[in-house]
């Protein structure tokens, strides 16, 4: 009987990844004027890590990724007939949440950059030290890292905060002020 050659097994396919490793379903993308300064300023305040830069002759960014903590932001400049920025458009209608480990950190590092506070760090109801910000190129961030907090203390400081609210237009700083 003749000798039957073994068959070399065929090396598997890598397995093709539908969404790149190190995202999440839902990526944000920023347009920002001043992009390239936009990536500096989120280094320096975030902390973020500068994964990929795609560049115009000019300078101007096409493209960029950073990781924030364990999540990917994108931005590109803005560029004429595309998305515009939230300077251009008087404001910013989307918030950036970002938890953190020591978000009294964060907070120091995102104001000393220059960020514009808009909510005021404190400890909230919900049983987080939480604040808002807008970075330089108009985008509107929200701190936060999770504390321990009792079921009466969140309750009482719940109800604290619904008298506020009750009272009609504010800027929300009132509550986090008085929970310091």
């Amino acid at each position: 009987m003749p000798k039957r050659k073994a068959r070399r097994k065929a090396k598997p396919k890598p397995k093709f990844e539908r969404i790149p490793k190190g995202f999440h379903s839902v990526t944000p993308y920023l347009a920002v004027s001043g992009a390239a300064q936009a990536v500096e300023w989120y280094k320096n305040a975030f902390g973020a890590k500068e994964l990929q830069r795609q560049a115009l002759p000019d300078g101007k960014l096409i493209h960029a990724r950073l990781r924030i903590g364990d999540s990917v932001v994108m931005l590109s400049d803005t560029f004429a007939g595309g998305h515009k920025d939230p300077l251009q458009l008087g404001g910013a209608s989307v918030t950036l949440h970002v938890y953190t480990g020591n978000v009294d950190s964060l907070w120091k590092k995102a104001v000393e950059a220059g960020a514009k506070v808009d909510m005021e760090l404190g400890n909230m109801f919900w049983g987080e030290r939480y604040g808002q910000v807008t970075d330089p190129f108009g985008h509107s961030w929200s701190l936060s890292m999770r504390i321990p907090m009792s079921r009466k203390e969140m309750e009482k400081q719940r109800a604290e905060a619904m008298k506020m609210f009750e009272q009609g237009p504010h800027s929300g700083n009132e509550q986090s002020q008085s929970s310091q």
